[in-house]
């Protein structure tokens, strides 16, 4: 008798396009309640006017509504991998939900513009945890595996709050009034904080194991000088370039911060965020790509709402619904990017996405004020395939070969990286259009300075092509041999 028939029948063969179960069950757990934040980052965009008439306060003070959220979102981002070492994953998801749910009632709440932006402050310092925290769980709970799958769970929010978002502001505003922009985050975080009790794991630090300590140094150098930085870049859309007093003197006191941070983090260990993984060629080059890519999404995001409005002639919801392509294209390639991106590396399937997004944005460097709809639809639908894509595999290959410990500072790196990215994009192609457009009053001239920004996001976007090929290719037999083996250790 030979051991199949000692031991019964073999069991059956794993599928390897199927990912775990319960990764699925934390995945779907954490989005819910990340939706609310990466929603509300960009629902409140389309809303800036209808806050100035509800609250009869000036545009220039209604704009730290949105300004003093994503500060207080980029000051607490860095304090994600500590804050999780002090209390949990799971205890640290539950609480950031609770204040965020906190903040987005008490801005629906708000009595005028004083109050509005101070709940919005409590809603960023919450959402600042969250954001790096969703994709730390997850990654935490795949052990390694199936990145590509798991990223494109992940990656889901931040796709479809751009998109989505503006066009979730236009119906709220169609419909009611400015308050329910903040009253529809409840459903997300009250589903999400119920989940969130039933399927997180229990991951308290044992009693008895010394805390890690907080680097005061670096918290006190690297928050204030990436918010610095972030509030610098977001002048130059308003201002004079990159040349004046409001930009420059935030810009260069953000950036000397965090150089020296930089120079902190390096020469310690337990640093805020570990800056020795830049040492990992996949953690480098995925961090560049992903600037590259915020740059491409952000920029561009800006640009394609205002050539349908000022130089098409729609409304703020005519608009959103015409960029509806884009969405549903990159949730089109989202399952496919991720299983490719397991099969044969980030490297390739990186490479693949930004040409889709380089190609597909061509056509708008020549748009003029009658370029057809369905034409440019259609390139949307294209260039919405590869930013999805363009999104999971680099961010995926970061966390190639990393320790269960290092997945924070990846995801913190990651994270910052995508913001300052978009934060660039946007204050690049904003002072082009400026200077391209100039005083065009008439649709076709300002249409030729659409074509020149829109040329700049192309070029951007053309940089990350030979980028990619730094990224890593398929695992090896060998390398996937080890890493199996170094999970039945732990």
């Amino acid at each position: 008798m030979n051991i199949a028939d000692r031991t019964g029948p073999a069991p059956a063969a794993v599928d390897p396009d199927r990912m775990d179960p319960a990764v699925w069950r934390m995945a779907f757990t954490v989005i819910v309640g990340a939706l609310a934040v990466v929603f509300d980052t960009t629902i409140v965009s389309v809303a800036l006017d209808d806050l100035a008439k509800g609250l009869d306060a000036p545009l220039s003070t209604i704009q730290w509504v949105s300004t003093g959220y994503l500060l207080a979102l980029f000051v607490t981002i860095p304090l994600a991998g500590w804050a999780q070492s002090r209390l949990g994953g799971r205890r640290l998801w539950i609480a950031s939900l609770g204040v965020f749910l906190l903040g987005s009632i008490l801005s629906a709440l708000a009595w005028n513009v004083t109050s509005l932006i101070a709940f919005r402050v409590v809603q960023g310092i919450a959402g600042g945890i969250m954001m790096p925290l969703t994709a730390t769980l997850i990654m935490q709970a795949a052990k390694g595996r199936d990145i590509g799958k798991v990223m494109a769970v992940i990656t889901v929010p931040t796709a479809l709050g751009p998109i989505l978002g503006p066009v979730l502001g236009g119906l709220i505003l169609q419909l009611a009034d400015w308050r329910w922009l903040f009253f529809v985050n409840v459903p997300f975080c009250v589903v999400g904080g119920w989940l969130a009790w039933r399927n997180l794991p229990y991951d308290r630090p044992a009693p008895g194991r010394p805390h890690t300590r907080l680097d005061v140094v670096g918290l006190l150098l690297l928050s204030p000088g990436v918010a610095a930085t972030l509030y610098g870049l977001s002048q130059v859309e308003g201002g004079a370039g990159f040349t004046g007093a409001e930009v420059l003197i935030p810009l260069l006191g953000g950036l000397t911060l965090i150089g020296g941070f930089t120079a902190w983090a390096l020469r310690r260990a337990g640093a805020l965020v570990d800056l020795r993984l830049f040492r990992h060629r996949a953690v480098a080059s995925s961090a560049a790509l992903i600037f590259l890519a915020g740059i491409s999404l952000y920029g561009a995001m800006l640009l394609l709402p205002l050539y349908f409005q000022q130089v098409r002639g729609e409304d703020a919801l005519g608009a959103g619904l015409l960029l509806i392509p884009q969405g549903v294209g990159a949730l089109v390639a989202r399952g496919l990017a991720g299983k490719y991106t397991d099969r044969v590396g980030p490297r390739w399937v990186a490479f693949a996405a930004f040409a889709f997004v380089t190609a597909a944005t061509v056509p708008f460097a020549f748009v003029t004020a009658d370029t057809s709809k369905v034409l440019l639809m259609a390139a949307l639908f294209v260039r919405g395939i590869g930013l999805g894509a363009a999104m999971i595999a680099p961010t995926g290959a970061a966390y190639v070969g990393l320790r269960h410990e290092e997945i924070p500072d990846a995801s913190i790196i990651t994270r910052v990286a995508q913001q300052i990215g978009g934060s660039v994009g946007i204050a690049v192609l904003a002072v082009v259009l400026q200077r391209t457009a100039g005083d065009a009053r008439t649709p076709g001239a300002l249409a030729e300075g659409f074509d020149a920004a829109f040329w700049w996001s192309v070029a951007f976007t053309a940089v990350a092509v030979p980028l990619c090929l730094l990224l890593p290719g398929r695992p090896g037999p060998v390398a996937a041999a080890d890493k199996a083996a170094a999970e039945r250790r732990t």
